[in-house]
């Protein structure tokens, strides 16, 4: 492996460190899924914590242009492609616009090249991409459009694994090239190998608290980290940049639901200092549906982020599946069809019937809405997705499932269309990144709290799957009175999780909280794969 950071060597110790934690942690016992299914555990509310969410102004350092050229690259990110010999590299050159009278910006102007080797002054590969740019414009006189700077992706192959490469981007005819950054690629797929750290965030945003969050999150030293949906939230500002915690509140007569998109680019700044080392996974959440002109939404999510769609098999930036190491994961899409009959559907069906466990043992899903929350916000509103797909992920032996949407923390037991059940999924929410919309505190089984199933539908899907419960403790209710069986641990409070795979049956979970001192623990659990309990017969597949 050629030369890397001296920080690098200083991750890696402090991991080897961190993994010998194998059965303790702050000096008790880790429970583990076997002793389950544990009893429900809710963590009192601390109202004397709410977390600073409060966006970062459009003048602080960290959110501002600091390329000194106008086609020098800022915003890099890495992200994977479906197999540990690919990732991508994306960046933006140019500067966006805004106003009424905008011009997109000619993509061919600057070309999208990475030099990259394995060896800081040995960079002699290079690679090729392509570059779009993409604009939100509304039908309305004084709402002010938007382009953005040019935005390119460039696909490396031939990787080897586990290995760190040294990388520069941009265009060395002009010349305009970025600094030198590094990154380091997934493990091969096997039954014994895996990633060190997987960082899990949702709901993001760009707050002081979301500052908390990722300072916290990088201290864990992750490999991999994986954004279940929401991350810029410029969809609660008016095209003019006036913001509010809650936009249908504070703007409830715009002809349209604005969005300031400069806000995705103080984002991707923000980011950058972690992302353009460490490959970030998107899936799409609801404040990426930013509806505009001819009701197109998702524009900047399917522009700014590169996705393995079409390495996987899928035909949308929606949903796609990558392996990292002995684990694959299937990312969904929960603001597309999600009906049998639909593509999603039968690319899922595909994909995990291809999945050979012997190779990638784990399987885990993530999506934006989760089914297993059982807070006040949001509570059962991806019922119909739950409905459609439920026994296809059960069928295959899902291990864990990543939610956010909820902001605030949950772990259920396993379970399986509101039964426990001991092959089925943990599901894990953990939409508390810091968002500006702050946190989810009541939960619907508390006296006043249970919606009216009319008001919990999903207002872009449509369609209404939740009916009372036929069966069990909740027979006849459409909540429970008490906090659910299925529901393991609760608590309201922001932070991210980390995801360490010891090998095949073991998993690692660890939920930190913001408010705690770094390296303290929140929740923590080890996840147990009993394959000889629940076996998965693989399909055939001509």
């Amino acid at each position: 492996m050629g030369t890397v950071p001296v920080s690098v060597f200083i991750v890696v110790a402090f991991v080897s460190v961190v993994m010998r934690r194998f059965s303790f942690v702050n000096g008790a016992a880790i429970p583990s899924a076997v002793d389950g299914p544990f009893k429900p555990v809710t963590v009192p509310l601390d109202k004397s914590f709410r977390g600073h969410a409060v966006d970062l102004p459009d003048n602080d350092p960290r959110v501002q242009r600091i390329a000194t050229g106008y086609w020098e690259p800022e915003q890099i990110f890495v992200s994977l492609s479906s197999t540990h010999d690919s990732v991508w590299i994306s960046w933006i050159t140019g500067e966006f616009q805004i106003g009424e009278n905008i011009k997109e910006m000619d993509p061919k102007t600057v070309g999208s090249v990475v030099k990259y080797g394995r060896w800081r002054f040995g960079m002699t590969k290079r690679a090729m991409g392509h570059s779009l740019v993409y604009s939100q414009l509304y039908p309305f006189k004084g709402l002010q459009n938007y382009t953005s700077g040019i935005i390119h992706h460039v696909r490396l192959t031939g990787l080897k694994p586990n290995t760190f490469y040294y990388y520069q981007c941009g265009d060395p005819s002009i010349p305009a090239m970025s600094d030198v950054h590094y990154f380091r690629t997934m493990p091969a797929s096997g039954p014994r190998s895996y990633p060190g750290r997987i960082a899990i965030i949702g709901d993001l945003g760009l707050t002081y608290n979301t500052t908390s969050t990722i300072d916290h999150l990088m201290s864990n030293h992750p490999n991999l980290v994986l954004l279940i949906g929401d991350a810029s939230y410029a969809n609660l500002y008016l095209t003019n940049g006036t913001g509010a915690d809650c936009y249908s509140c504070a703007f409830s007569d715009t002809p349209i639901h604005e969005t300031y998109q400069p806000r995705w680019d103080y984002w991707g700044r923000f980011m950058q200092p972690l992302v353009s080392k460490v490959p970030l996974m998107m899936i799409e959440g609801n404040h990426e549906i930013e509806e505009q002109i001819e009701k197109k939404t998702f524009a900047a999510y399917s522009a700014r982020f590169a996705f393995p769609s079409e390495e996987s098999g899928s035909s949308s930036t929606f949903y796609y599946s990558f392996n990292a190491g002995g684990i694959h994961f299937v990312m969904l899409g929960g603001y597309t069809d999600y009906n049998k009959s639909g593509d999603q559907y039968q690319w899922l069906k595909k994909d995990l019937a291809k999945v050979d466990r012997k190779v990638t043992p784990w399987l885990v899903a993530t999506w934006h809405p989760p089914w297993y929350s059982t807070y006040t916000a949001h509570y059962r509103e991806a019922e119909c997705m739950r409905v459609a797909m439920e026994d296809l992920l059960y069928k295959y032996g899902v291990d864990i499932v990543f939610n956010g949407h909820v902001h605030a923390y949950e772990r259920s037991n396993r379970v399986y269309n509101y039964n426990l059940d001991p092959c089925g999924p943990v599901h894990i929410t953990i939409g508390d990144g810091g968002n500006r919309e702050k946190m989810a505190i009541t939960h619907a089984d508390e006296p006043g709290n249970c919606p009216k199933p009319s008001t919990t539908l999903d207002k872009f899907m449509g369609g209404f799957c939740a009916f009372n419960f036929t069966s069990g403790p909740a027979s006849g209710k459409f909540c429970w009175d008490r906090q659910p069986d299925y529901s393991a641990y609760r608590e309201s409070s922001f932070g991210h999780g980390i995801l360490e795979v010891k090998n095949e049956t073991h998993a690692l979970w660890t939920w930190y909280r913001n408010q705690d001192a770094y390296g303290t623990t929140g929740d923590v659990v080890y996840i147990v794969r009993q394959p000889d309990r629940c076996p998965v017969e693989p399909d055939v597949i001509n």
